[in-house]
């Protein structure tokens, strides 16, 4: 995980350090020169003068049970579990208060935290209608293996939600918030030992992926006691 979690760090910094360098042939700049947030430099990154990484929280945050989800844009797993059984419990748990549901991004490749950057770049308000257009056009965005391609798609989905075409360029080109994100990311994961997604943490306690009726069955068996 942390060589994935190093990885995407680097490519979305890159777009920070302001070359797109990964997308030249010739020549390339010294990558090891690039922060890259990991066990082996923890205590830079946490030293480090980042932004506060909001959580993504939806329903009561009095509530007696408390759903972590952690999840990734181009995950197609989570995608389906977005459009289908999420639909669900945010309908029947999430908007009646009985529960809170928290999500957090899960960054395994490069493009996944690029969409999470273009997710979070209206603020929270408008989180939810972007990462609903991300899980809902996943084939399209991140189709072929171009990065240049891939990073377009993402602005035209950021420009579709309202944001303008300067707004996504800084979002992207975050460097320190791609850093905070990530750092955020590892360390969450860590906590609650994530190796796949989509993964739950319900009352702090590990679920894998499962349908609605499952879903529904552990929640009303929490708050049945």
């Amino acid at each position: 995980m942390q060589t994935r979690v190093i990885a995407a760090a680097l490519a979305a910094i890159a777009i920070a350090a302001g070359g797109w360098w990964f997308l030249r042939p010739d020549p390339q700049p010294d990558v090891s020169a690039l922060p890259a947030p990991g066990a082996a430099n923890a205590e830079t990154v946490a030293a480090a003068d980042l932004p506060e990484v909001p959580e993504i929280n939806l329903g009561n945050s009095d509530a007696p049970v408390t759903v972590i989800e952690y999840a990734s844009f181009t995950c197609p797993h989570c995608a389906n579990f977005h459009l289908g059984p999420f639909q669900d419990i945010k309908a029947n748990f999430i908007e009646t208060g009985q529960i809170q549901y928290i999500i957090r991004e899960v960054y395994f490749d490069p493009y996944g935290l690029w969409a999470a950057m273009v997710a979070r770049c209206g603020g929270i308000e408008r989180y939810h209608g972007v990462s609903e257009l991300l899980y809902q056009t996943q084939r399209q965005w991140t189709a072929g293996d171009n990065p240049a391609a891939v990073a377009e798609n993402l602005r035209r989905i950021g420009r579709q939600a309202g944001m303008s075409g300067d707004e996504v360029n800084a979002c992207l080109e975050d460097r320190e918030m791609a850093l905070a994100l990530t750092a955020a990311y590892q360390r969450n994961a860590e906590a609650d030992n994530i190796r796949a997604t989509p993964t739950f943490m319900i009352n702090g306690r590990q679920y894998s992926n499962m349908p609605y009726s499952e879903f529904e069955s552990v929640l009303n068996d929490l708050l049945d006691n």
